[in-house]
């Protein structure tokens, strides 16, 4: 590993057990390689972003323990930065789906290891409006379903917690219209979801997609059309769906999505945002860590 200095960030408020348990795993590992590490727990929501945005610029490396919400609040705290420091996620949270798609081990310690014998290479971050994603970006279906999970689900589920939300949403979800400009094309669409994809996972679930790219510069763009149960049971146990009737697939540099009525917007699992939304790619913007070939 090529870095000197690095800094681990933690989720600060997990039980006192799981964060000694998940430090003893990967900080001995990670130690080793650097002249020094820096541990940094976070406080309260919002608290990654901060610390990412304060030291980023004076290390070499960001390691990320936790899982989708943490990563996204550090993207958002390094982005803006212009002396970026490379990334290595250390998957702990309940789904940690860009690390799949980085083939990153779901184990602490394997990942830390991963990250020693790894390499970084470029990613792409997708910016909307004032904020930035890195895994996807998404209206209707997939916002609701994030909207939709009950805690007490999450906290006995884990992970299965997401497809039943998406099952209860089905039922309920009403079709919406959108217009879109992709790349200066201007679409008109009635659709369920609206779904950018920069990453392979959601939920665990791999996206049954083939052909997409987190460093080619471009953003994958899918509009649902209906959703049903039927269709949901393919898109979770087939490997690789194409574009029909009911599923139109566009890439492009820079996206526009307006809809009729305000639209909440689900950024890799974090409902905060909404339509109309400017959404441009950041090629090759953060280098992170991916494991070696074995």
């Amino acid at each position: 590993m090529d870095y000197r200095k690095g800094m681990l960030i933690y989720n600060g408020n997990a039980g006192q057990k799981d964060i000694e348990k998940s430090l003893a795993a990967c900080v001995p590992v990670l130690s080793a390689e650097l002249d020094s590490l820096i541990l940094l727990p976070t406080k309260r929501e919002g608290h990654a972003r901060e610390l990412c945005r304060e030291y980023g610029s004076e290390v070499d490396v960001v390691f990320i323990l936790g899982g989708d919400g943490t990563v996204h609040e550090c993207i958002n705290g390094l982005a803006p930065l212009e002396d970026r420091p490379a990334i290595g996620i250390l998957p702990g949270g309940t789904c940690n789906d860009f690390s799949r798609t980085l083939n990153i081990p779901q184990n602490i310690r394997d990942a830390a290891l991963a990250m020693i014998s790894g390499k970084a290479e470029p990613v792409d971050i997708m910016q909307a409006n004032e904020d930035y994603f890195l895994n996807f970006w998404g209206i209707g279906l997939v916002a609701e379903a994030s909207e939709n999970i009950k805690a007490a689900e999450k906290n006995l589920f884990g992970r299965i917690s997401y497809f039943l939300s998406a099952l209860r949403t089905i039922k309920e979800m009403e079709p919406f219209h959108a217009s879109l400009i992709v790349d200066g094309k201007a679409i008109e669409e009635d659709a369920v979801m609206i779904l950018l994809a920069n990453g392979h996972y959601i939920g665990t679930n791999a996206l049954p997609f083939e052909n997409l790219d987190y460093n080619d510069g471009l953003a994958d763009l899918f509009i649902i059309k209906d959703a049903n149960l039927a269709l949901m049971k393919e898109a979770l146990t087939v490997d690789s769906m194409e574009a029909n009737e009911n599923i139109l697939h566009y890439k492009g540099k820079e996206i526009q999505v307006s809809t009729e009525k305000r639209m909440e917007a689900d950024m890799d699992g974090e409902v905060y945002s909404a339509t109309p939304c400017r959404i441009s790619v950041h090629e090759g913007h953060m280098q992170m860590i991916k494991p070696g070939q074995p």
